[in-house]
Parts: structure tokens; C-alpha cells; sequence
């Protein structure tokens, strides 16, 4: 039997789901591709009715756009969705790799207690822990950018445009980056704050 492509959604995508984010300050360079300064890693769960359903990791760092907007670059990123590894690459430069995702989630009154675990080959990238009470926040809008050094897929540098609204909340977030994996450089890092993003729609362009 024949192996299919992978097949995805053309942009834009719009997404519906939920994410947990956290702020962090590093304060010494890395490598080449992680310089000191302010990072985001977040957790998102991609539900219906999204064009693709998945879980992801990312990291990304701020920086300025060509045109001299504050913008972020995704510096590393995982998947659990073939498809949505392809499209990312293809579309917008994104460098998406695969890994796997345990999430559990429970509730007590207005709280929500959430724990992630993302792996690769059942060896554990990051563990994480959150609490929040997003499901008491109103809607609000947002807007992002992202700007992307070509790779292979798309060589040439790929700008996006994120907009849409979700339920967020300032959250408490807990974090534990494998000192053996990709995100080690991580653990040197200073947490600054996290929040949740409840049932955000979200339309990737």
C-alpha cells in the first residue's frame, strides 16, 4: 500500500482551541538560534472545528519585523499532526517536528488544573503544570505577528498575520524542560508570568 502525502487546509487557517502560555527571560545567548532575550513557550490544543485537530508546542522570541513591528520569530516548534507539520513548513516557514502529548485536565469550582507532558520517543521534552480560572474571563480580541527565516520548504521569509478573540486570564504555570532535550537552554531562563487563552478563534494568515 501506498503511503498518502500529507495533506492540510490552504490559508488561512482558523483555528479554535485552547492555550497556555509563559514568559521567559533569557539572559545569556544560547546558540545561533536562541539569543538572549524574550521568549514565549506555550501548549495549544487545536479543537473542532478547526480544519486540522492537533496538540503543539512552541517557542518563540520577540523581535522587529521588516517593516519595524514588534513581531515574534517560532524558533522551535513540535506536532502531533503529520498534516499540520507539512502545512506549517510549506505555507509559512514554520519548522514544525513531530513529538507526542499526554494532556489531563480537572476542575474544582472555577478552577482548572492542567498537565502537559510532550516527548519524543517516549523521552520527555518539557512537563508542565497550570492553574486557572479562565472559564470566569470575558472575550477579548488579539492580534500578532510572526515573521519567518526560510527554510528548506519555503525559502523565502514568510510574514503571518494572527487575529481573533478567546477567554484569557493571567494563570499560574510551572515548567520543567528536560535537561537532555531540545529545550535544555531553557532551564536557565527567567520565568516572568503565564496566562490562558480559553476557547480562542483564531484565523493564521
Amino acid at each position: 500500500m501506498t503511503e498518502q502525502p500529507p495533506t492540510y487546509p490552504p490559508a488561512p487557517w482558523r483555528m479554535h482551541g485552547s492555550l497556555w502560555l509563559s514568559a521567559f527571560r533569557l539572559r545569556e545567548a544560547a546558540d545561533d538560534r536562541h539569543p538572549a532575550g524574550s521568549y514565549g513557550v506555550a501548549l495549544v490544543s487545536y479543537e473542532d472545528p478547526s480544519p486540522l485537530t492537533y496538540h503543539e508546542l512552541l517557542v518563540a522570541r520577540t523581535t522587529t519585523n521588516r517593516a519595524g513591528k514588534g513581531a515574534v520569530t517560532i524558533t522551535d516548534i513540535w506536532v502531533d499532526s503529520a498534516d499540520s507539520m507539512a502545512g506549517g513548513r510549506e505555507l509559512w516557514a514554520i519548522p514544525k517536528e513531530l513529538c507526542d502529548f499526554d494532556r489531563e485536565s480537572s476542575y474544582r469550582g472555577p478552577v482548572t488544573s492542567t498537565d502537559w507532558t510532550a516527548s519524543i520517543e517516549r523521552r520527555p521534552i518539557v512537563e508542565a503544570h497550570f492553574t486557572d480560572v479562565s472559564r470566569a474571563a470575558v472575550r477579548v480580541p488579539f492580534t500578532g505577528l510572526v515573521e519567518q527565516p526560510g527554510i528548506a520548504e519555503h525559502p523565502d521569509i514568510a510574514d503571518v498575520t494572527m487575529k481573533g478573540n478567546a477567554r484569557a486570564l493571567p494563570c499560574r504555570g510551572r515548567w520543567d524542560f528536560a535537561a537532555d532535550g531540545p529545550l535544555a537552554f531553557l532551564r536557565k531562563a527567567r520565568q516572568l508570568g503565564s496566562f490562558r487563552m480559553l476557547d480562542f478563534r483564531l484565523a493564521f494568515d
